[in-house]
């Protein structure tokens, strides 16, 4: 029988230390987690979520997320947000999952809390004497238990065009790709897990959390990232693995001492590197400094994330390929939907019972994106005679901005709206920390300066999504038949620039 997320809180692992909040120096037991997120079921139960219904979580990293999610994904659906979001990406996501409730720290958050207005309630969960709590629910209701094949997470997923796509992950997708994970590194009991990704992208969720305490290992989850203090946690708290970002994996590169491995490595496993792609220079060097094994992975919101990994060694690791599948079976197809021979190339298809069946309420995109049972991954790649898949480039055009996947479609919609802009085109150029970084042309019917355009921008996206180039033009780049190709205009203000 395949588990919801509370049973892969096992409890042979009653007493194990689950999960450690290193500015609090608050750790708590598995017996205890798994009571204090019974207790904030009963309290969303009490606030009216009851089964399928969404719960907009908009928490940085630590204990409140972790119990948060697990509770809602109990009571009804998590639906994790970024906190950064503005006021109005904030509007667009709370309406497209139809959010009955949105939990919020006690304080700050004004975005969500202006984008809420009278139609979404508003909760704060805060941490009282070790516990999470809900200021809001003054009884608690017995929950109605899922079972494994109904949503417990409603992620968006990000086309070249069109609105975002929700991504319903069902508890049983879940669990296995947690299975999936903690079988490809032999995570068990002794594991600590120091978790740097942010807990509203299935990476930091599945991976980092959910795959640890699967195993009765330890999650170390710091409220944010930071190069200053991640060796110190990683010393006092003992972390054998952690998995991040390339952009991450080089913060701390560029802070390393060449001649000195950080005592916070000397318990290292292995370092994971998953969600946009590795240079095999990057993975050289990591090793150099840190003394351990680099395990590049693949993975995607609608395989609930992992889908294939370099192995552990002895076994081979290979730069610049994402490895063989976990779990998941993948295929290289042509665009007649054929399979094709090692070596040549062609789009990553794959299948696997992490992977989800289709997008909710979107029929559209379902009946592209999924051709004979195989998933349509819209990345480029290759596999060799052992099985090792490398990707040599993305069909879609999302721009991956240090993991952060962001549809161009969207930016070119806010600069849009501005009065002055008559065409605007979004794209990704190189960035030597972030991999990409958003830029833009625009075409204008009358007069504004870049900076004008800028804090437009600033008013309604994220940090990470704004163009930090705009480039004004009188002319955008199309090709023979008309057609813009988000490729060229890149290629045209590159050189340009």
């Amino acid at each position: 029988m395949t588990p919801t997320l509370l049973d892969l809180l096992r409890p042979e692992f009653d007493a194990h230390t689950a999960v450690i909040a290193p500015e609090d120096n608050l750790k708590i037991t598995y017996a205890e987690l798994k009571r204090q997120v019974r207790d904030v079921a009963e309290s969303l139960a009490a606030l009216g979520i009851g089964r399928g219904d969404r719960v907009g979580i908009a928490l940085p990293n630590g204990l409140p997320v972790i119990v948060t999610f697990l509770a809602a994904a109990e009571a009804g659906t998590a639906a994790p947000l970024n906190p950064a979001y503005r006021e109005e990406e904030f509007k667009f996501y709370l309406d497209d999952t139809n959010a009955k409730l949105l939990v919020l720290p006690p304080d700050g958050a004004e975005e969500a809390r202006k984008a809420a207005g009278s139609s979404v309630p508003v909760v704060s969960v805060a941490m009282v004497n070790g516990q999470v709590t809900v200021a809001a629910a003054s009884n608690r209701t017995p929950v109605v238990p899922p079972v494994a094949g109904e949503p417990a997470l409603i992620l968006h997923t990000s086309g070249s065009t069109g609105r975002p796509k929700r991504v319903p992950l069902a508890h049983s997708n879940l669990c296995i790709s947690a299975a999936n994970v903690a079988r490809t590194y032999a995570l068990g009991p002794t594991d600590v897990s120091l978790c740097v990704m942010p807990l509203f992208h299935v990476h930091g969720l599945v991976a980092s959390t959910l795959a640890t305490l699967s195993t009765g290992g330890t999650v170390v989850v710091p409220a944010k990232f930071t190069p200053l203090s991640f060796w110190r946690i990683a010393r006092d708290y003992g972390a054998t693995w952690y998995s991040a970002v390339p952009t991450i994996h080089q913060l701390l590169l560029a802070r390393a001492d060449v001649a000195a491995r950080p005592a916070g490595a000397d318990r290292l496993r292995f370092i994971r590197s998953c969600s946009a792609s590795l240079p095999p220079q990057v993975m050289h060097d990591l090793e150099a400094a840190f003394g351990a094994p680099v395990l590049e992975a693949y993975g995607m919101t609608e395989a609930a994330h992992q889908m294939a990994s370099n192995p552990l060694p002895p076994e081979a690791r290979k730069p610049g390929s994402v490895g063989v599948g976990t779990g998941v079976h993948i295929s290289i197809m042509d665009d007649a939907g054929r399979h094709l021979p090692v070596g040549d190339r062609g789009e990553v298809v794959i299948k696997g019972p992490n992977v989800i069946t289709g997008y909710e309420s979107n029929p559209e995109a379902n009946a592209t994106s999924f051709v004979d049972g195989w998933f349509r991954t819209g990345d480029q790649g290759v596999l060799d005679a052992d099985g090792y898949l490398t990707l040599v480039g993305r069909l879609k055009e999302l721009i991956n901005r240090g993991g952060e996947k962001i549809s161009p479609r969207e930016i070119d919609e806010v600069l849009l709206a501005h009065p002055a802009v008559a065409e605007a085109v979004c794209f990704g150029v190189p960035h030597p920390t972030w991999g990409e970084e958003v830029a833009a042309a625009v075409v204008l019917r009358e007069a504004a300066s870049e900076s004008d355009l800028m804090a437009f921008c600033k008013d309604r996206l994220a940090d990470f999504k704004r163009p930090k180039q705009i480039h004004i033009t009188e002319t955008i780049p199309r090709t023979a038949t008309g057609k813009i190709q988000r490729r060229l205009v890149a290629q045209a203000f590159t050189k340009a620039s």
